[in-house]
């Protein structure tokens, strides 16, 4: 008899975890689809100053281009020629996205040409270019 009423108790002491994992799951779920994707360049960037800089809301891509000249994509570099299919394959991920150059004040002319040429092969007709913010 004593023996059933322990089990007893023991059974009633455990506590039912099941409705905290609903409430976490819940969470991450909320957490993830809120989140916002945003594919970073990897490059340390010296922006140039804008007066009619406006704000992009849905920038999800990063392109830069460092004093060097090199152009970073996915915190890697890539080759001038590799833009326009890595574009596509991000912007295939994320249509509503909007792609952001960030060139260096020391970077050639002649490189962000190339880069913007690349994106417009790639479907973008204006990229839109980062600026430093006051």
């Amino acid at each position: 008899m004593r023996r059933a009423s322990r089990s007893r108790q023991e059974e009633d002491a455990k506590i039912d975890i099941t409705p905290m994992l609903d409430v976490v799951f819940i969470m991450l779920i909320f957490f993830i689809v809120t989140a916002s994707f945003i594919k970073e360049s990897g490059a340390k960037v010296n922006k140039p100053e804008a007066e009619n800089a406006e704000k992009i809301p849905k920038a999800t891509v990063l392109l830069a281009i460092d004093d060097n000249n090199e152009i970073w994509l996915d915190r890697r570099v890539i080759d001038p020629r590799a833009i326009k299919a890595n574009i596509t394959r991000l912007r295939a991920e994320n249509p509503d996205g909007d792609v952001v150059v960030q060139a260096d004040v020391e970077s050639n002319a002649e490189t962000v040409m190339k880069v913007v040429d690349a994106l417009k092969d790639a479907g973008i007709p204006i990229p839109n270019v980062a600026t430093k913010s006051e």
